[in-house]
């Protein structure tokens, strides 16, 4: 057993400079169960606007003024106040795991009201509780909004009533946590079952006892040796440590608002046939894309032989083998000037049909 602890303790040592040039960490993957942010929230105040504050008629910013002066010992007839350079905001973090008492986390801020802009305005002093009602940490400082309130060079509208401060909130009082150290939980949340059966092998193979077993299809429980225990959290870092290699995902991700599409190279499309306005689309044994003319191709016109007239429509082909990987369509479609709303449109009809092997997900 001291032979053991002896091989372990090295293996700690060297882990850091023994990599695998293809693999991916455990804790790019993973997770460790109890190990977790706890998300807290609050109501506040965002004072200093450039009369870019809430409206006369927001009654809840009026309100929360009122009652935060009143506390100050200063008394003002609700009626008389005015709250243009004022915006009532609700403020969330994420309060990290084992963060201690006096540490600094990041804060983001978003207004309630009809606030246009919280540009240059400035956090009042906000509690900051769980769910559980209790008070974990304060925030308080100036806010930065990452940008103008317009649609900048890039191309990306920025949200003026929406900011964050860096560091400005601090956090009172600590998580409790309880670990249990004769065990660890490890979570492949969002991973198939390959992964999981591949990390219980590569654990097993790098402690080289079996102390690793599958829970269930997304958690692999490993049992922590008792001399190892007094080193738990250098265990369980060698543990996350150890790389395997995942499973790739065949899914297409579409964000509707942006019209960004985001795919696996390899995902691959059945045979099918498509029609989308002036498209015509057929996967077979090859790809064939036909698009009627337009003032900007710079293509000469070539008769087809179910076209003559070379006057009416203009054709362009592109030869590829059946199960076409969606990355080659995309490319062929993007080659004839297809927009971002049309390619999600037919990405859509395509797995509506049963003809995309892939998961597809729209944000």
């Amino acid at each position: 057993m001291f032979k053991r602890l002896i091989a372990f303790t090295l293996i700690i040592i060297v882990i850091s400079f023994v990599k695998s040039s293809a693999g991916v960490k455990l804790r790019d993957i993973a997770s460790v169960e109890g190990i977790r942010n706890n998300q807290l929230f609050g109501y506040g105040l965002v004072a200093g606007l450039n009369g870019t504050g809430d409206k006369q008629g927001t009654e809840f910013t009026i309100q929360s003024l009122v009652n935060m002066l009143d506390r100050l010992g200063i008394t003002v007839p609700q009626n008389d106040v005015r709250v243009k350079n004022v915006a009532a905001v609700m403020v969330t973090a994420k309060l990290p795991p084992f963060a201690k008492t006096g540490s600094l986390i990041d804060v983001t801020i978003s207004s309630v009201g009809d606030s246009s802009s919280l540009e240059g305005g400035t956090l009042l002093l906000t509690p900051l509780a769980a769910a559980n009602g209790q008070v974990y940490a304060v925030a308080q400082g100036p806010l930065s909004i990452g940008g103008l309130n317009s649609t900048s060079e890039d191309g990306v509208e920025h949200h003026p009533t929406v900011g964050i401060i860096p560091g400005g909130a601090t956090v009172e009082k600590e998580v409790e946590f309880v670990m249990d150290t004769s065990v660890i939980s490890i979570s492949f949340t969002g991973r198939g079952i390959a992964d999981v059966v591949q990390a219980k092998s590569a654990i097993n193979s790098f402690i080289g006892v079996d102390i690793a077993q599958i829970e269930n299809p997304s958690t692999i429980r490993v049992a922590i040796p008792i001399e190892f225990e007094p080193r738990y959290y250098d265990f369980m870092s060698s543990l996350l440590n150890i790389e395997i290699q995942p499973e790739a995902f065949a899914k297409v991700i579409i964000d509707e608002r942006t019209g960004t599409v985001v795919m696996g190279s390899d995902v691959k499309i059945s045979a099918i046939a498509i029609s989308h306005g002036n498209l015509s689309i057929t996967i077979s044994d090859q790809l064939d894309i036909r698009k009627a003319p337009t003032a900007d191709i710079d293509q000469p016109l070539q008769p087809q032989p179910d076209n003559p007239n070379p006057a009416t429509e203009q054709v362009r082909v592109v030869m590829m083998p059946e199960a076409v990987t969606i990355s080659d369509l995309v490319k062929a479609l993007n080659a004839l000037g297809v927009s971002p709303r049309n390619l999600i449109s037919i990405l859509q009809a395509v797995k509506s049909a049963g003809a995309l092997y892939a998961d597809l997900e729209i944000m």
